[in-house]
């Protein structure tokens, strides 16, 4: 059972509660998610289980998109409508002026996470430190906002669609533009409508309208129907395929030299380049960075080491 699932998260559960509940149901020795989610957040939220954890990394760095509704006029300690209120204000702002400044977000930005957030400090997480009353001075992080789109605009309350790059937090962005509309504002909803490869469209809900053993039973099924196998994710990495003896030399540490490479049918690739090795059924076998460039590779040494291993994954046909 390795792979990935895609769970629906509800409102008012952590992220850390839905790997848990994944985990139980489907009897993973291994589970863990790409990214967190705020409690209050719904949506997509991918769970790597037993060797695809491995992949957690990888999949964790691509740019996520969500549907937003921000408050204005309201400025909470959380930046978000959960927490507690520390200003209000009356300031009427035009649909003019929020649809200007909000065309104006896109681009690559410094931002600073939230004090109330799972960002760590000294090895514990901003939000226990902040419900203690101590708010560590956090340096901040390049983020990119590579869309922004209003889709209504209803007195005082914003709800606009978002695609922006990892790290990105929508709660800090909508107290951005409060500020800048002079105003103030939180986020009221949010919802991620996709995360890299990963859509709304794959997600499985944890609920069930079923009771007791059947319930759970049924949610098993429902959810070992839905794993991708680990050969379907990161798709827009080149793929070269390897018999079985290779593979078992991949799974011993070897790293790929230009004599090996050569036996095999390769993609064009540029150095620096990510693939995957998959064996003959079609299997994942392990991921590697290439070092050389493909059309400079006959211009090498055979000892050469073309391509350099970086995970390699057991028990793929479980």
């Amino acid at each position: 059972m390795n792979g990935v699932v895609i769970i629906d998260k509800p409102a008012d559960k952590t992220s850390h509660d839905v790997v848990s509940e994944v985990k139980k149901i489907l009897g993973a020795k291994k589970a863990g998610h790409t990214g967190t989610l705020d409690p209050m957040a719904t949506g997509v939220l991918p769970v790597c289980l037993n060797e695809a954890t491995k992949l957690a990394g990888f999949l964790s760095g691509e740019d996520k998109e969500y549907l937003a509704t921000m408050r204005l006029g309201v400025k909470t300690d959380t930046m978000d409508i959960k927490g507690k209120i520390i200003a209000t204000s009356d300031k009427i702002v035009s649909e003019e002026e929020i649809r200007l400044l909000m065309s104006q977000m896109t681009g690559r930005k410094k931002q600073v996470p939230p004090a109330y957030s799972a960002v760590k400090h000294q090895g514990k997480p901003l939000y226990k430190w902040a419900r203690k009353g101590i708010f560590p001075e956090t340096p901040s992080r390049e983020i990119e906002i590579f869309d922004i789109s209003i889709e209504n605009i209803a007195y005082n309350y914003v709800t606009f669609r978002v695609t922006c790059s990892k790290g990105t937090y929508i709660r800090t962005l909508c107290s951005e533009i409060g500020e800048q509309l002079g105003c103030g504002a939180c986020l009221s909803d949010l919802r991620r409508v996709r995360s890299g490869f990963f859509s709304e469209e794959m997600a499985v809900s944890l609920t069930n309208d079923l009771k007791g053993n059947h319930s759970y039973a049924s949610k098993k099924e429902e959810l070992i129907k839905s794993i991708l196998p680990m050969e379907r994710l990161m798709p827009s990495w080149k793929v070269i395929e390897v018999e079985e003896n290779f593979a078992d030399k991949l799974r011993n540490g070897l790293q790929p030299s230009v004599a090996v490479m050569k036996a095999h049918v390769l993609p064009f690739l540029d150095q620096g380049d990510m693939i995957k090795f998959i064996n003959n059924e079609g299997k994942l076998i392990a991921l590697a960075e290439i070092t050389v460039a493909s059309d400079k590779i006959s211009q090498l040494d055979d000892k050469f080491p073309v391509a350099k291993i970086i995970r390699v994954f057991n028990n793929i046909n479980n």
